[in-house]
């Protein structure tokens, strides 16, 4: 983030004022040095005192062209003075040095971050999906190219860590933490630019689940090919939402609600199961999920292509078994810590 911060004006100017009075130092002991003759030590103590214009007197007696030389020198040291404190009083007044301690910080909270989900795109749909990771508790970074974009959203939620950069570039997915995030979501307006998310986010990190964005059809394969795991039609699912509301208005208005009480955080989730937990073995009616962590057991199976729907209490949970259910954060937690418990 600081590679931002260094192409502002007021910083350069900053950092061209510092490089100006470094070289008036510079002439000045050397000036000395060859003028009158003196010693580096007693060259450089009169340069800082000419220039800061102390007031303390000459170290050792000048000549005429000592003189006049302490005069070129004080007069060049105070315009690189002057243009030095308007520099900085720019940087402050423009807010670019609190939004540069706000990058550092950011920059090493997020380097602190494992496990965390990374969203690329910090549009419509990104709005979308930030507000669900966030509502159900997941530790996210959010990429866009679009500073308003990224205003916006620090104004409305202050603790999203958020980072301006081409998502695209290898650079900025390494300082978002793609190497330690397990899941990224390329939201980006253009296919192609989904497209160059996907092949750069796979060739960093093998192991991380990718979810991207596409409008046109043809680009699914593609997408999969570069590295995506899945490829959701935004135009597909608005299309769906649009039939449901039209023959089964009662079944959506029910989800709606269903999903806005306790704070809207009632969710379907899906669960593994691991070996040495104590559902390992077990029959559905036996690990009575309700009694023990509230959530509602919807299916359970192998993998996503062999759920048994409303499955019976005679059927036994074995290790690697995928549950599918529903309840809200607290209950899903208490679910999980049971699942992988040894």
């Amino acid at each position: 983030m600081a590679r931002h911060f260094v192409t502002s004006p007021a910083l350069k100017k900053l950092a061209l004022s510092i490089a100006l009075l470094l070289m008036v130092y510079g002439i000045g002991v050397a000036g000395y040095m060859v003028i009158e003759g003196w010693d580096f030590e007693d060259a450089s103590f009169m340069t800082v005192i000419t220039v800061a214009t102390v007031g303390f007197g000459e170290v050792h007696r000048l000549d005429s062209a000592g003189r006049w030389f302490t005069v070129a020198l004080i007069m060049g040291g105070m315009g690189v003075i002057l243009y030095g404190v308007s520099s900085l009083t720019a940087l402050v007044v423009e807010g670019e040095l609190v939004d540069y301690l706000r990058r550092s910080k950011m920059d090493k909270q997020i380097g602190k971050l494992s496990g965390h989900f990374i969203i690329c795109g910090a549009g419509r749909v990104g709005t979308c999906i930030m507000t669900e990771l966030i509502k159900t508790g997941h530790k996210v970074v959010i990429v866009d190219r679009d500073m308003p974009h990224l205003e916006e959203w620090r104004e409305r939620h202050p603790a999203v860590l958020a980072m301006q950069g081409d998502a695209a570039s290898d650079e900025v997915l390494e300082a978002a933490g793609v190497r330690r995030a397990v899941g990224l979501l390329s939201a980006l307006t253009a296919d192609k630019d989904n497209l160059f998310v996907v092949l750069s986010a796979r060739a960093l990190n093998p192991n991380l689940r990718i979810v991207a964005k596409a409008d046109e059809e043809s680009a699914q394969d593609k997408l999969i090919r570069a590295g995506a795991d899945s490829v959701v039609f935004t135009h597909v699912i608005g299309g769906m939402r649009m039939a449901s509301q039209m023959i089964r208005p009662n079944v959506v208005n029910f989800l709606d609600v269903m999903l806005r009480e306790r704070d809207g955080s009632l969710r379907v989730e899906e669960v593994q199961l691991a070996p040495g937990s104590p559902l390992d073995g077990k029959a559905v009616g036996e690990a009575d999920l309700s009694a023990r962590t509230g959530v509602l057991l919807m299916a359970a199976g192998g993998d996503a292509q062999h759920l048994e729907f409303n499955p019976s209490k005679d059927r036994r949970m074995e290790a690697g078994d995928l549950l599918v259910v529903m309840g809200d954060r607290t209950q899903i937690e208490a679910l999980k810590k049971l699942a992988s418990q040894d």
